[in-house]
């Protein structure tokens, strides 16, 4: 079990630190970041699965229409969420992606009640409850949704949702995503290298590594995050899911100087609220469980 909660413990810490890494590349802009994240991502996987003499599956995989259909669902998912979340970062709304990785655990307990039919206790349905009062306070100060947050949080939702009913591992079921999603990538890198305004190859060595790179801090978080996930209870993993967004939020607000509004901070408190509500809902619910178990 300590493996495991190091392997998810490493993959939030890295997610947390990500903010640093899409700042250096605010020059590219978050279509091009996308793309080489996608193509770079794609292959190093792609190494691996042929170090690994592990490409069998795909063949079987392409011929079953319905694994084709989710994972390219899943995969459009994934894109929405890393282009909001690049866009975040490069035009400095970096809190407001912490919003969505913030309600990200409520979001899945609202899909598994919409999807998967599961019971609401009273707990889970206060802090949602909160949480949507959060959105609507912070909506009706600032005259708009908080778009940002929501579509992060409603995509990663989604695609932890297809993923938990898909019938592929991770390192798999990522190669298959960025397989679709490698050529589009391709033809806008090819686009912008034509017209002279990519960024890869061209100016300064550091962008050229950095976009190269990015199918390392992309791969790397998704693939510990798996396996720490495999060894640890979900009730482990719940705990340790806050670090990223919370480090994220003080790189936000410490380093890259954005504004911590009266506003803002009430509608975060609302979130922040539910969340603590549901945290300790979910452990007396545990408790109660074990207690019965031992009892019988």
């Amino acid at each position: 079990m300590r493996k495991g909660v190091l392997y998810a413990l490493g993959s939030y810490i890295l997610w947390g630190f990500l903010p640093l890494y899409m700042k250096a590349l605010t020059s590219a802009g978050p279509l091009e970041i996308l793309a080489h994240r996608v193509i770079w991502s794609l292959l190093l996987l792609g190494l691996a699965l042929t170090v690994t003499r592990n490409w069998v599956w795909l063949g079987e995989v392409m011929r079953n229409p319905r694994v084709v259909l989710m994972f390219g669902v899943t995969a459009l998912l994934l894109s929405i969420n890393w282009l909001t979340y690049i866009w975040s970062v490069v035009h400095n709304y970096v809190i407001d992606g912490t919003l969505g990785y913030f309600m990200t655990p409520l979001v899945n307990v609202l899909f598994g009640v919409i999807f998967l039919h599961e019971r609401l206790r009273p707990g889970q349905t206060m802090a949602l409850v909160l949480a949507a009062l959060g959105v609507v306070y912070l909506t009706a100060t600032a005259g708009v949704l908080p778009w940002i947050g929501l579509t992060l949080a409603f995509s990663f939702s989604g695609y932890a949702l297809l993923r938990k009913i898909a019938d592929l591992d991770s390192m798999r079921g990522l190669t298959l995503e960025t397989l679709f999603l490698a050529a589009p990538g391709l033809v806008y890198v090819g686009y912008l290298e034509l017209g002279g305004d990519g960024h890869f190859g061209h100016g300064d060595v550091r962008t050229t590594l950095l976009l190269a790179g990015a199918g390392i801090i992309t791969a790397v978080p998704l693939l510990l995050f798996a396996a720490g996930a495999r060894r640890i209870p979900l009730a482990t993993l719940g705990v340790l899911q806050y670090i990223a967004p919370t480090i994220q939020f003080l790189i936000a607000v410490l380093l890259f100087g954005e504004a911590l509004t009266p506003v803002r901070l009430v509608g975060f408190g609302f979130i922040w609220f539910a969340l603590i509500i549901y945290a300790l809902e979910g452990f007396w619910e545990r408790q109660r469980r074990a207690t019965w178990q031992y009892a019988g």
